[in-house]
């Protein structure tokens, strides 16, 4: 059976931060910039996306009660580089939204990567998936965008879905072998609610990885290309029965408790 891989897009394969932190150099200037990157290490700042004390505004959709206000950032991507106030998120994400085909000018994180996915893909009939929590912008819609940036890359014919919710369930209804994030929120809902193995990137090795992810079954990878290694070994003609084993065995996973 071919394997069946989702793989997320922003902060595996597409550098969004990098671009955000340009963008907000335009939006704030380069100094406040700086100073919002100098925060995120520092012991006892207000959390990246917390509330601003000085930000009362609220916003409410026509026909929604006054006492539930929608907040425009429930649908964007958490931001890790820039230590924001809630505000100075909104302000950026509504900078972001007016930029023409705003996805489409993401780096590769790891240049020639996907090139080499699709490689893999075709040679061992592997069937992929791209999932990603994007808003709109102006232009095409954030899908189109998406899929133009992977063909762009050597990637034919991607299939891209734009998602919010729980990873787990879309990897438990699309029947998924694996899914490949970098957030560890995510693995957790992919180990917890299917049946697939969640395999997290985690480039950072300054940061402190979650004691629980390899308790729970999560292998952790330091870059795609490691995790394309593995995948391979996985899929290797040789290998023996039991796909999910050999998940297993080759990220030094246990079974999670429960399962």
């Amino acid at each position: 059976m071919p394997l069946r891989i989702a793989f997320d897009l922003d902060g595996v394969l597409a550098d969004m931060e990098g671009e955000l932190v340009r963008q907000a150099e335009v939006l704030f200037g380069e100094v406040m910039t700086r100073r919002l990157r100098e925060r995120t290490a520092e012991p006892g700042t207000t959390p990246a996306g917390a509330a601003d004390p000085g930000d009362q505004s609220t916003e409410v959709v026509v026909g929604q009660s006054p006492t539930e206000p929608t907040d425009p950032l429930e649908n964007t991507p958490p931001l890790l580089k820039l230590n924001m106030t809630s505000r100075q998120q909104r302000k950026l994400w509504r900078h972001v939204e007016t930029i023409e085909n705003f996805w489409e000018t993401l780096a590769e994180l790891e240049p020639g990567l996907i090139k080499r996915l699709a490689a893999l893909a075709t040679e061992r009939r592997w069937e992929i998936i791209f999932l990603t929590k994007r808003p709109q912008t102006a232009g095409s819609t954030a899908q189109v965008q998406t899929q133009r940036w992977l063909q762009s890359r050597g990637f034919p014919m991607p299939s891209v879905f734009v998602v919010q919710g729980s990873r787990g369930r879309i990897a438990a209804s699309l029947d998924l072998h694996i899914v490949v994030d970098d957030r560890p929120e995510n693995c957790l809902d992919v180990v917890v609610e299917s049946k697939a193995r969640a395999i997290l990137i985690w480039r950072d090795g300054a940061q402190q990885l979650p004691a629980a992810a390899q308790r729970l079954g999560i292998g952790v990878v330091k870059s795609v290309a490691e995790c394309l290694d593995i995948l391979v070994q996985i899929d290797s003609p040789a290998a023996q029965p039991g796909m999910l084993d050999r998940v297993k065995r080759l990220l030094g996973l246990k079974e999670p408790a429960g399962a």
